[in-house]
């Protein structure tokens, strides 16, 4: 079976941004196929390129995703990793820093990829210093955990024709652009 990873993101102490890691901490305690790993890193960028490097053929990051809408929104998204330009200078600056291109730079400097990466994000309310989720967004945490293991279902049952459905359901859900949507401070 494929080996997947689930990836919270976020900073606590930035209100909403701590969104993955409320959805990681839930995911945590549900019962997963033993090929599916649940961690919370937080804003350790670091720690997250050396763990992608060990091989995951699907990558799941749960994060606050800014793309304009409602506060709540809860999105799937496909985004394009592509390499970190040579103008970039040194992305390893910020050890604790979570910026995608600096993730996705350090597993490339690596050798390595992520797989098949989506993003399960929630449009923020306020991303102000501060502990403690929105009342929008953490109302939307049970439906990002909903979405994640019916991500997990989906994997694990690639073959039969009800998953053929639900997996065209779920890719109907996915947005995909060449920019990596998501950020974490």
């Amino acid at each position: 079976m494929n080996r997947m990873l689930i990836a919270g993101v976020g900073n606590i102490f930035l209100g909403d941004d701590g969104f993955g890691v409320e959805v990681a901490g839930r995911l945590a305690h549900a019962e997963l196929p033993g090929w599916v790993r649940v961690a919370d890193y937080g804003i350790s960028g670091m720690h997250l390129a050396y763990d992608l490097a060990e091989g995951y053929e699907t990558t799941i990051l749960i994060d606050a995703a800014p793309r304009g809408d409602v506060p709540g929104t809860v999105y799937v998204i496909e985004p394009e990793i592509g390499k970190v330009p040579a103008n970039r200078g040194n992305p390893l600056l910020d050890a604790h820093g979570m910026q995608p291109d600096v993730v996705f730079g350090m597993l490339d400097m690596l050798g390595a990829d992520a797989g098949r990466v989506l993003v399960v994000g929630c449009e923020p309310a306020s991303v102000e210093e501060g502990i403690g989720l929105s009342p929008p967004v953490a109302a939307a945490v049970d439906e990002a955990v909903r979405i994640v293991l019916d991500l997990v279902r989906a994997a694990s049952t690639d073959t039969s024709a009800e998953s053929a459905d639900h997996h065209q359901a779920q890719e109907d859900r996915v947005g995909r652009g060449s920019d990596v949507p998501w950020h974490t401070r």
